[in-house]
């Protein structure tokens, strides 16, 4: 029925926004159905514990501040510290903007909160695309710009990823895009400073659409304005201002991915990296370019819901280019994974490309391109469910096929029912120390960690062991058959455990469906001793 009424060549403007809000309302209601479900049924992982513990210790006044955020600092990664449960997060990444939604986490603190509220902004998005398109554009078009919105795998797979502050780019990007249009400057202005509030690389993004209005000539005032804000505040906030919490986002992220454009730098600034960039052309060309098929792929994925109208579109190329090359250029590969966050760097560019392509060709629409472009839709939306981005589908899509590994959804949540029982035994304000996957449903805590660390330093700087030891090994043991990473879990795990037991003063609480509780100073039962037994010699197996 949405497909048909589509397809109507003409729409007025009150049955056009009606249609979009349909398709807002199911992109919202069964993204977040999934994306909940992908939470509750424990597939939600670091990211999501991480950000969901700096709005609770935020909302307690403690602003920023976390445990989790603390075990991906380099004085941890790198130099083998205890985390901190006072470590500041702006020194990784200056997210400000996370102020802007306290009000909605302090009425619901759960880690729930932030899947819906991510899946509300990108929604929102949305509806703010079409009133973008409309200036522009007639209203059969700027409709199919947004289903293509809503049914883009590099939207609905990073939506169904963990909480990322990128959730945050297409609201406000395309509202500063909106303004624009309007010549709402005093809205333009607002919607870059929340722009560059997400994170202190957004200005990257924004940098892309000065450069295509200097382009333009007709508002270039305004472009090398917004260029010489973007990286104005780039260049302070991360060489000045992110320094003053940490040294991590040279040490680790500058270091770690831009590392070998300042070779033999252990801490480059931004500008070095820029630097080495300008300096390096060679580098930079190979790295763009190399491999191509992969490269080809992931734009592939970009263009196909826009019927491929952004390859041709030199405003999407120049309005991109920026956060395009800082991910080409990345030494780490998740960097062009459509399904997680730094794909919506990229996409309001984009979209915005095929906006103003249409504009100026819009006597090249008719029935014959509207039904190959919603063919797009539909193709990308079937692409998007046959990859299961982020697991949010592994009751439908087998995780592998070649060995098989396939969890049935009643399986899945039967495991749910025996960790949550677990779970009860822990009190809220007590420490823990758990795997990846269980992180999200206790991370609202003071005193958190990931395994194998059970060891905090407290508000008093004193170093203390964690009172409680919740371990997963369940979903190790079924998937290790055809992940190496939970293989490598399993290889040291049985000694590990026998080490907190003897070592550390561990006694085991119990052990359920291959998840094991221990508790500092308690003295394990022999019948537990017996389970324990038991799970360790199929672990040795």
């Amino acid at each position: 029925m949405l497909i048909s009424k589509i397809k109507k060549l003409s729409l007025d403007e009150t049955s056009g926004w009606r249609l979009v809000c349909v398709l807002a309302s199911i992109f919202f209601v069964l993204v977040s159905f999934f994306a909940l479900h992908r939470f509750y049924s424990f597939y939600a992982s670091y990211d999501q514990a991480l950000f969901d513990q700096l709005f609770w210790n935020t909302i307690h006044g403690r602003f920023f501040q976390g445990s989790l955020s603390s075990g991906q600092s380099s004085a941890v990664i790198a130099d083998g510290q205890i985390h901190k449960v006072f470590y500041n997060h702006l020194g990784q990444h200056f997210v400000i903007d996370f102020i802007l939604w306290l009000p909605i986490y302090a009425l619901f603190p759960t880690g729930a909160t932030l899947v819906l509220l991510q899946v509300a902004l990108m929604t929102a998005g949305g509806l703010v695309l079409y009133a973008t398109s409309r200036h522009y554009l007639p209203t059969n078009i700027a409709v199919l710009i947004v289903a293509a919105y809503f049914g883009a795998n590099t939207v609905i797979g990073p939506t169904l990823a963990n909480f990322y502050e990128y959730c945050q780019i297409p609201l406000f990007v395309f509202s500063m895009l909106w303004a624009f249009a309007k010549r709402k400057w005093s809205l333009f202005w607002l919607f870059v400073a929340l722009t560059l509030g997400i994170r202190e690389d957004t200005g990257i993004t924004l940098f892309g659409f000065g450069l295509y209005l200097i382009y333009t000539r007709r508002h270039a005032r305004v472009g090398i304005a917004l260029c010489l804000v973007s990286f104005a505040y780039v260049s302070l906030i991360t060489n000045q201002v992110m320094e003053l919490f940490s040294n991590d986002n040279s040490r680790l992220y500058l270091k770690g991915i831009f590392g070998k454009f300042a070779p033999g730098n252990d801490s480059p600034s931004t500008l070095q990296i820029l630097w080495g960039m300008i300096t390096h052309p060679v580098e930079v060309f190979k790295s763009v370019f190399i491999p191509f098929d992969r490269r080809v792929r992931y734009m592939l994925n970009h263009w196909l819901p826009l019927l491929f109208v952004p390859v041709i579109s030199p405003t999407a190329w120049i309005t991109i280019s920026p956060p395009l090359l800082v991910l080409l250029i990345q030494e780490r590969k998740l960097a062009l994974g459509v399904n997680i966050r730094y794909a919506l760097t990229v996409m309001p560019g984009i979209y915005y490309g095929a906006i103003i392509w249409w504009s100026q060709n819009q006597n090249k629409f008719n029935a014959s391109v509207q039904r190959w472009w919603i063919r797009c839709i539909v193709l990308s939306l079937i692409i998007t469910v046959i990859s299961s981005p982020n697991r949010a589908f592994y009751f439908l899509i087998p995780e592998s096929f070649n060995p098989w590994v396939y969890t049935p959804l009643t399986r899945q949540w039967e495991h749910v029912g025996h960790v949550r029982t677990l779970m009860n035994n822990i009190n809220p304000s007590s420490s823990v120390s758990t795997t990846t996957y269980l992180l999200p449903h206790l991370a609202t805590r003071r005193k958190i960690v990931r395994l194998p660390h059970i060891q905090i330093q407290n508000d008093l700087k004193q170093i203390e062991y964690v009172e409680f030891i919740l371990a997963d090994v369940w979903r190790d043991l079924r998937y290790q058959k055809s992940f190496q990473d939970e293989r490598t879990d399993l290889v040291n795990f049985a000694s590990l455990v026998d080490r907190f037991i003897n070592e550390y003063k561990y006694g085991i609480v119990d052990i359920q469906d291959d998840v094991i509780l221990l508790q500092k100073q308690l003295i394990s039962q022999p019948n537990v001793l017996n389970k324990w037994a038991k799970l360790r010699a199929e672990l040795q197996e």
